[in-house]
Order: structure tokens, then C-alpha cells, then sequence
């Protein structure tokens, strides 16, 4: 289970001192093991290598023959439910040694533990492939009228879902190579790109920083240091853009291979089939977003631009706060408080589970060297819980942040009971918790700011985050897709992709967004790139999303926050349009984009007559 990508915009700056931030927690990994050494660890590892080999030796060959025999549905369920439990002790083992390497991706230990770790899995999940391929060989009415019964009715969601694979599925020595080889292929380039980018340092007014604190200078309330971190993450990216380039090729070929093996007509039919959502779908989707880009992003940034007294922006100011607005440092207990009452204006339950993400001591917090950049919630297995990952430095874009993860918390533990199969959520779906519980902390904030500069400050603070999970996001689609496809003909040089990232973010940020030398380096340290090609489309589609829920929440509050928690305690068990069904919406509808673009477009409206 791979450690999840984290949201672009979470990156937050600050030159607070730790002490204003009060004390930050440092997660407690305890409740999946003792640690790296511990018997029980090595314990489960060794127990599910031996449990993957005697589950092969009973079902390999034999399902054909199980549901002909006495009581099948029993039988079969079983045998699934065998598998649940092998899964889930696989995804325990793995996801405490990738947050054990997320703490210090740096330290050649946890390197090290964690490369043992992953490789002795990928050995011993080999065994299991054979299962999910032969299911899907099994007569699909056969199949389908055994899972109308109980006791294998309970899993008919998953095995629904698994039949979606069938027609880019190879045969089983095919798959078994795939499987092996990712070792040694896609996950070691993933681990190179994490390490190097980890351990890159950039010198800005000669103070060494990591990529996350660089970041955060961007957002710096003083132009000259917004230059010169700009100016220290070009030198740095373009000594290492040769890597860089070399990780993207390679992966970018080895995705061309599997596509073209399974039979995935378009680049992105892949991502597509595990978001368990329709081409068409996205495809409406980015087109929608594009032809906004005039009224939206292109008008902000005209707007923030005059606030700056210029005629355009240089990109180091994209993300700068409004002029002559206060900075000021939000403490830890501060972002605590204020989260968990937003939540609790909406749901007491939704704010409930929450606070056992701050009790449990779920959460990492610090900014550390070697510290995975970033945020993200990784929702271990359902036998144990979620964890967060935070950089956080105390700025209000850090509160939202903490806000985010925290919806994806809430909605892993919601979807937890489902089991190990069924728990899982297409991304397009599990980011609409986490843009729900920023919505709901940004509304309770804004209910409370009487103050116009400051509301002014916060609602150009919201539009950039939407912005950036919208406009950006659906641009670095629209880079990813002329990587790809130009790719199939060919390496690609530094240069190549300098130009394609330069071509779709001027298209994206419009002329009021001044890209100067150095920006073309910019799309080298994105890890969604590297980690989950295409999935950046799923911060758009969950953006959208999400307003037009709120819009149906404030229209009707009565009994929303029920059916909410219920689309999020359903997990993987629904495709897309029966959970949007008890809300009157229907992503199939082109129409259904435009309602999450015109919130946008309101906000900025409103902003231009604060003028």
C-alpha cells in the first residue's frame, strides 16, 4: 500500500520560531508495531509470506471446481474472506515501513528496512495474484448468481468491482513478471526520486533549506526572499534537472509498456480504471475547467496584480500575501481548536473522529531534515487506523492543510469497516472529504471575520486554493498527457519538458502571471508525476465536487450531514453515481461543473467589489 501523494497546494510558509508554534506531535506508530526491530514485526512478515504460499497451494487452480461443489457462495466466501485478512496483514507490514521511511527518507536504515521490507512482499504477494485472475475467469452468471447470495453477497461490491480489470488482465506468468519486476522497475525509480528530492538543499540569502521550507518562502510576506527562494529552487532543480528528465522518461516508457500490453487505447485509461470513473466524465471535466481559465484564473491574478501596483506578477509572486495584510503565526493548539469546531459545526461525529487523530497522536507534525515534504493521510489497513503526515509551520494555508488531511482521515476511519477490499476509495472520491473539511473551515473562519481587510486577505486565500486545486491541477493534466503521448515517440530532453510546462502554464495562469527564466525547471519536484501518473485530475473533480455539495447543504441542512458521513462510510462499495444520487447530482452531466466553476467565479466577483 503506497504512501499517498500529497496535495500540491499544502505547501505553507513561515519563518515562525517552533516556539510560537507550541508543541507539535510526532505520530506514535506503536499501534502497528513496537519498531523496526521488534519480534512482532518480523513476526507478521514472516506470517504472511507463509500465508500467501499455503493460500496458493489450496485455491491456486481449484476456484472452478470450489463453486461446483457443495454450498459454493459459503465456500467461496471463505476463500475471499481469507484473502481479506492476508491483505490486510501484507498492507500493515507495508505501510508502517514506508511511514517509518517517510519520517527520514534521508537515513539509510529506514532506506534500507523499508526497500527489505517492500521486496520480501512483492515475493510473497506473487502467490496471490492467481486469485483475482481466476476469479475473473469463472462464468460471470455463474458468478454473479452466487454473490446474489449470502454469505458472499457481503463481497459482491468487490467482486463487481474486480471484473472492471478483466479486459486488460494477462495471463498469470505475464502478471507474476509484472508483479516481480516492479521491484526493480517503477518502485526503485519512485524511491530514487524520493530520496534525491529529499536531499537536495537550496541556498537562499545563504541559509541551506530542503525543498518544504524553500516552498514555503514563496509564500514569504517579503518580496526579495520570494526571489531569491524562486532563484534557489531554479539553480538547484536545473543542477539536477539530468535525473530528473531520466526518472520521467524512464517512467513515463514503462507506463507505455503495461498500457500497451493490457490494451489501454489512451494514456489515461489506466488511472481512469482504478478512479472507477468514465473517460467521458473527465474528459467533460477539463474541458470545462479550460474554457474557464479567462474568468477565473486569468481574472484573479489580473486582480492581484493591481493590488500589487504592477501590470503582471512575476511567477515568485503568485502565492504571495495580500500587501499591507498582517502576518501573523497560528500555533499548534490554535489550528487544533479551530478544525475540530469547524467539524463540529457540521457533524459532532465527524469532529469526534478527528479528535482521536490529535489524542492518539496519529498526527506528525514537525518540519524535520529528511522529512517526506508535504502532507498526506495514509490509511494503513482497517485492523488499525490512519496516520498524518504535516509540515507544519503556522500559516493559515498550513490550518487548511491540517483541515485537508484531516477529511481523509475522517473519511478512512468512516470506510474502515468495510474491510481491507471494500475500504478503498477512487481518488476522484477520497478527495472530496478532504475539500469538504477544508470548505467547512474556511466557511466557520469567514462566519467569524468581521474585519474587511482581513475578510478580503481570506477570500483571496480561498480563490488561490482553488485555484490551485483546479486551474493547476487540470494544467498539469494537460503536461502530463504531452509528456505521455509525446514520450511514445522517443526520449524527451530537459528542454522538451521545460517547454511543454511553460506552454500549459501560461495557458493556465494567463498573461497577468509573468514566467520567467527558471520556471521551466518547476516541474520536476511534483511527486504526483512520479508516484501516480494522472492522478491530479481527482484535486479538480473533488474541488468541484465539493461546492456543489455545499451548495446543496446550504440549501437543505436538514439531514445532509447523515447522507454525507453515509457517502463516506460507504468506501469503494458504490461507483460514483449512487453515492451522488441522495444529493440530486450527477457528474455525467456536463452541466455539473459549471456549479463548482461559477463558486469560483463568485468569490472573485465578490473580491473585485471590495475594491
Amino acid at each position: 500500500m503506497p504512501v499517498l501523494p500529497i496535495p500540491p497546494r499544502s505547501a505553507s510558509a513561515s519563518r515562525s520560531s517552533g516556539a510560537a508554534l507550541g508543541g507539535l506531535p510526532e505520530w506514535d506508530l506503536s499501534d502497528l508495531y513496537p519498531g523496526m526491530d521488534s519480534a512482532e514485526f518480523a513476526g507478521d512478515l514472516g506470517r504472511a509470506e507463509s500465508d500467501c504460499k499455503a493460500f496458493a497451494d489450496q485455491y491456486r487452480g481449484k476456484l472452478d471446481a470450489l463453486i461446483s461443489g457443495a454450498e459454493p457462495e459459503t465456500a467461496l466466501h471463505k476463500a475471499i474472506q481469507r484473502y481479506e485478512g492476508i491483505e490486510d496483514r501484507l498492507g500493515r507490514v507495508i505501510s508502517y515501513a514506508g511511514l517509518i521511511y517517510a519520517g527520514d527518507t534521508t537515513d539509510p536504515k529506514r532506506a534500507k528496512f523499508y526497500g527489505d521490507a517492500q521486496e520480501r512482499l512483492t515475493a510473497a504477494s506473487s502467490d496471490l495474484l492467481f486469485f483475482q485472475l481466476e476469479l475473473n475467469r469463472l462464468d460471470d452468471s455463474r458468478l454473479d448468481a452466487l454473490a446474489a447470495k449470502a454469505p458472499l453477497s457481503h463481497y459482491r461490491p468487490w467482486l463487481e468491482d474486480i471484473r472492471k480489470e478483466k479486459p486488460y488482465q494477462l495471463d498469470d506468468k505475464l502478471e507474476q513478471l509484472f508483479h516481480e519486476k516492479s521491484v526493480s522497475g517503477r518502485a526503485a525509480w519512485n524511491r530514487l526520486f524520493d530520496e534525491t528530492i529529499s536531499a537536495l538543499k537550496f541556498t537562499v540569502a545563504g541559509e541551506e533549506l530542503t525543498l518544504e521550507p524553500t516552498l514555503n518562502k514563496l509564500q514569504d510576506a517579503d518580496g526579495e526572499v520570494r526571489k531569491a527562494a524562486a532563484d534557489a529552487l531554479a539553480a538547484t532543480l536545473t543542477s539536477n534537472l539530468r535525473i530528473f528528465t531520466l526518472i520521467t522518461n524512464t517512467l513515463a516508457k514503462d507506463k507505455e509498456i503495461a498500457d500497451r500490453w493490457r490494451g489501454f487505447e489512451d494514456v489515461a485509461d489506466s488511472r481512469h480504471l482504478s478512479n472507477r470513473v468514465e473517460r467521458e466524465v473527465v474528459d467533460a471535466l477539463v474541458s470545462a475547467v479550460r474554457a474557464a481559465y479567462p474568468r477565473l484564473s486569468h481574472r484573479y491574478y489580473r486582480l492581484k496584480a493591481k493590488w500589487f501596483g504592477v501590470e503582471a506578477l512575476n511567477f515568485w509572486d503568485r502565492n504571495a500575501p495580500l500587501p499591507k495584510v498582517e502576518q501573523r503565526t497560528i500555533g499548534w493548539p490554535e489550528a487544533r481548536d479551530t478544525v475540530l469546531d469547524a467539524y463540529r459545526g457540521f457533524s459532532p461525529e465527524m469532529s469526534e473522529i478527528a479528535r482521536r487523530f490529535f489524542d492518539g497522536r496519529w498526527i506528525d507534525a514537525p518540519v524535520r531534515p529528511g522529512k517526506a515534504p508535504g502532507a498526506f493521510a495514509h490509511p494503513t489497513v482497517p485492523s488499525a487506523h490512519p496516520y498524518v503526515l504535516l509540515n507544519y509551520q503556522g500559516r493559515p494555508r498550513d490550518v487548511m492543510t491540517l483541515a485537508h488531511e484531516l477529511g481523509h482521515g475522517v473519511h478512512q476511519v468512516l470506510a474502515g469497516p468495510n474491510g481491507a477490499l471494500m475500504a478503498p476509495t477512487p481518488l476522484t472520491l477520497a478527495e472530496t472529504a478532504s475539500v469538504f473539511g477544508e470548505m467547512l473551515t474556511f466557511r466557520a473562519l469567514l462566519a467569524k471575520t468581521q474585519d474587511q481587510a482581513a475578510r478580503k486577505a481570506m477570500l483571496a486565500s480561498k480563490v488561490e486554493d482553488m485555484i490551485n486545486t483546479v486551474v493547476r491541477q487540470i494544467a498539469f493534466y494537460s503536461f502530463e498527457r504531452d509528456v505521455h503521448t509525446t514520450r511514445a515517440g522517443g526520449e524527451l530532453t530537459a528542454e522538451q519538458l521545460g517547454e511543454m510546462w511553460l506552454k500549459v502554464q501560461a495557458e493556465s495562469l494567463g498573461p497577468a502571471i509573468r514566467l520567467g527564466p527558471g520556471y521551466e525547471t518547476f516541474w520536476a519536484y511534483i511527486p504526483h508525476f512520479i508516484h501516480s501518473p494522472f492522478y491530479v485530475y481527482a484535486y479538480a473533480f473533488g474541488d468541484c465536487l465539493v461546492n456543489s455539495l455545499y451548495g446543496v447543504y446550504e440549501k437543505a441542512a436538514d439531514g445532509f450531514a447523515d447522507r454525507y458521513l453515509a457517502m463516506l462510510a460507504a468506501g469503494g462499495t458504490k461507483h460514483h453515481t449512487e453515492l451522488l444520487a441522495p444529493f440530486g447530482l450527477d457528474a455525467r452531466d456536463p452541466a455539473f461543473w459549471s456549479i463548482g466553476l461559477n463558486l469560483i467565479e463568485q468569490m472573485i466577483v465578490e473580491l473585485e467589489g471590495m475594491e
